[in-house]
């Protein structure tokens, strides 16, 4: 399965009114970034059952069923909620929720199935053994995990092979490149990482008056990198990126994406899009690429402007 450099992350366009919001979004204009997506030639979509509790896979199945060409579709399960919208996470209903994916995709079979976030007890071999089973059912083309620890997919690799892990990876969230990295390619294990702008904040286009004026559903309104001293220090990186971006008529955003896939354990990087004008301003890091004095320029920047 080859993939595209970057695909599209559907966790925003789930909408809002759910813990783990972007706030409010317009369904229409969601199925146009997803159409502008697959036009400029993305072949993969990113989302889980979670996003938007199904609202997200309901849209990607809308927009892929009106589409001519089909992408790979990716989506996880772990993650489950009650009829009060309700949230907890467990491994022990992975079997229900891959047919609710499955209808809410409008597809016979799903791409790469993931688990979304790991639990810490007995309850991950119990999951991996039905992710493997999904798998030899054709119920699932490839199996993979997300937000594991190198002991976590130990656990798994004893069970199945796992094709890949989906981290959280940008230049502001370095942790997994000690480890967790390495040790994906020590195991032949490919890496998708999200989160490449940090949720926003290296776009270029985020400013301290949006943050202010962030709807009350946006989760990012409490996420730590958007508060005071980091919030500051953040945007000063993402100036400092658009000055690299001049020289290349790109963004910010392209820049701080196409940082991450300099790194030889990446495969490909997750990239949201809530607009066919927000897919169209970072497609171009599906092809960019930085020179070597460059990812030294900002590593020297990185270095001299540490983390508060």
């Amino acid at each position: 399965m080859w993939l595209t450099p970057i695909g599209f992350g559907a966790w925003a366009i789930g909408g809002g009114d759910w813990a783990m919001s972007w706030g409010p979004q317009d369904d229409n204009a969601s199925i146009a970034a997803i159409h502008k997506a697959i036009e400029l030639g993305v072949n993969w979509i990113d989302t889980a059952a979670i996003y938007g509790l199904g609202h997200s896979e309901e849209i990607v199945g809308r927009a892929v069923k009106e589409s001519s060409i089909k992408p790979f579709i990716f989506t996880k399960s772990g993650m489950v909620w009650n009829e009060k919208n309700e949230i907890k996470r467990t491994l022990l209903e992975i079997r229900r929720e891959v047919e609710d994916s499955l209808r809410r995709l409008q597809v016979e079979v799903i791409d790469l199935y993931q688990i979304h976030w790991p639990v810490e007890d007995v309850d991950i071999e119990e999951g991996w053994t039905t992710m493997a089973d999904l798998q030899r059912e054709g119920k699932v083309r490839h199996i993979g995990v997300s937000n594991f620890s190198i002991a976590q997919m130990e656990r798994c690799l004893e069970i199945a092979p796992i094709t890949s892990l989906q981290p959280p990876y940008s230049m502001l969230n370095r942790v997994v490149e000690a480890e967790i990295l390495p040790f994906c390619q020590e195991h032949t294990i490919g890496v998708i990482n999200y989160a490449p702008m940090h949720s926003g904040l290296l776009t270029g286009a985020m400013t301290k008056e949006r943050v202010a004026n962030f709807p009350a559903d946006d989760f990012r309104r409490n996420a730590k990198n958007y508060q005071e001293p980091l919030l500051t220090r953040n945007l000063a990186i993402a100036d400092f990126l658009k000055q690299i971006g001049a020289r290349h008529g790109v963004s910010a955003g392209v820049i701080a994406i196409a940082w991450t896939l300099t790194h030889p354990a990446i495969t490909a990087a997750i990239v949201g899009g809530r607009s066919p004008e927000q897919v169209e301003g970072v497609w171009p890091a599906a092809k960019f690429r930085l020179s070597q004095d460059e990812m030294n320029e900002i590593q020297a920047y990185l270095e001299a402007h540490p983390v508060p």
